[in-house]
Formats: C-alpha cells, structure tokens, sequence
C-alpha cells in the first residue's frame, strides 16, 4: 500500500526556507508571487498490513517522527 504524507509549517509559524525563496524569486522578476512555504512530501510503501489498521500506524509515524505536530501539519493520503 503506497502512502502520500504532505508536512508544511503552521500558520503564523517562521519559515526561513519559504522566506528565502520567496526573496530570490522577488529579485528574479516574479513579484506576483506573495507568500511561500517549504515542507516535507513523504512517500511510504507499507506491507503486511490490514487497511483499517495502516491508517492509525500511519498516524502514530507522523506524530512520532515524521511530523514536528507543534511546529508542522501533515495530511496524509491512502493509496493503493
């Protein structure tokens, strides 16, 4: 089972990556472009395991390591 997990900064949350990019592409000529955030695009390939149950695990990855839950969100995305 392949699984798609997004993390971004919160809201109101400082994003030194997104910032800098935001800077280079303004110098670049893009001005139309007004905010930017970095994150994370993370791709699991999960075996062995009931559907039902590969949700929560999936879950319990992300609250425990893949994800900062104070600083981040994550949305997570069952596939096949």
């Amino acid at each position: 089972m392949k699984v798609s997990i997004y993390v971004s900064p919160k809201k109101g949350v400082l994003d030194p990556a997104g910032q800098a990019a935001l800077g280079a592409l303004k110098s670049l000529g893009f001005g139309e472009v007004a905010d930017v955030r970095i994150g994370k695009y993370i791709i699991l390939r999960l075996e062995d395991i009931d559907a039902g149950k590969a949700e929560d695990r999936v879950q319990e990855m992300c609250e425990r390591l893949l994800a900062n839950p104070i600083i981040e969100d994550y949305r997570i995305e069952m596939g096949d």
